[in-house]
């Protein structure tokens, strides 16, 4: 069993239900890792994932590995056939099968290269991974994907739901950023709401700021930031970069910025963002720091969404 994309999952609401009864007590399988070992290989920087990730195998009893290839791996060839005579020291085909000599599974970030939408929409590192290594593979962050973090923010949705309404209205909107970032967020957080049949989903961004047409694909999209957040419920709020003219800064408009103006448009709506989140560019202070912001809660969420992923893989060896 891997965990690549949130389409892994064979019951969205029955994850969630397991993650939150795993959440109520999360040390009772802690023997369930015992003698089992997790690889975890960044090739971008980290702080929630990495540590939720950790805390989660600890909380399985696993022992854990940790290696940034930033600085401390060989550099990586991933093509095959290729003629290894210039910067990489090492193919993927090698490395992935002596990780999993090493680790019982391997979780792997990288993300987008953000120069060739070609290559980084065939998941270069992961698809390398998923073809030579022989043990398990977990995402914690691909090129064009983020399933831990879409898994923890339906788990967050969940606990925080208003109770008495029977379609919630949720809103995913694109914010403005100084640098250009990766779509993995954004595209796992659609394809995580199109699993959520009982939820009104709208996505909010600047004309141009379309994401791939092959992960939105029927979704409502509304150009009017202000109209989308009407009545909305959560607020799940994001920069990615431009998609046709890939990997640009095209817009970089301060009246996408989310305050406590627009988020008094909402139904009393819960903010929401993966984080890092840069203050007052992306969202206001006021908002942040406010009592419908869930930022940290969703944070914590990361290490249950893990734990779930973790156990279910564990209970298939």
């Amino acid at each position: 069993m891997n965990y690549i994309s949130i389409k892994d999952i064979n019951s969205l609401s029955k994850w969630v239900k397991q993650a939150i009864k795993i959440k109520k007590n999360p040390l009772k399988n802690q023997s369930l890792g015992k003698n089992k070992t997790l690889g975890m290989l960044f090739f971008n920087p980290s702080l929630r994932t990495r540590l939720s990730t950790q805390k989660a195998a600890m909380n399985l009893g696993m022992n854990v590995m940790v290696m940034n290839f930033t600085n401390e791996g060989w550099t990586l060839e991933f093509e095959d056939g290729a003629v290894m005579n210039s910067g990489a020291s090492e193919h993927i085909k090698e490395a992935a099968e002596v990780v999993s000599q090493y680790c019982d599974i391997i979780a792997i970030r990288a993300f987008a290269g953000l120069v060739d939408k070609e290559k980084d929409y065939q998941e270069t590192v992961i698809s390398g991974f998923l073809k030579y290594a022989t043990v398990p593979i977990v995402n914690m962050e691909s090129a064009i994907r983020h399933p831990l973090q879409s898994l923890a923010d339906a788990i967050t949705m969940e606990e925080f739901k208003p109770r008495h309404k029977e379609k919630p209205k949720v809103v995913l909107s694109w914010a403005p950023h100084p640098k250009a970032l990766p779509q993995a967020v954004a595209n796992s957080f659609v394809e995580m709401m199109q699993m959520q049949k009982e939820m009104d989903f709208v996505i909010t961004h600047p004309e141009g700021y379309e994401l791939s047409p092959e992960i939105t694909k029927d979704c409502k999209i509304e150009y009017d930031q202000n109209k989308a957040f009407e009545n909305a419920d959560f607020v799940y709020v994001k920069n990615w970069s431009n998609f046709n003219d890939y990997g640009k800064v095209t817009n970089s408009d301060p009246n996408w910025t989310v305050t406590a103006e627009k988020m008094a448009l909402t139904n009393n709506g819960k903010f929401m963002h993966c984080l890092p989140v840069r203050r007052n560019v992306i969202v206001s202070d006021e908002v942040l720091d406010g009592e419908n912001s869930i930022v940290i809660e969703q944070a914590n969420n990361r290490t249950y969404s893990a734990q779930l992923v973790l156990q279910k893989i564990l209970k298939k060896m």
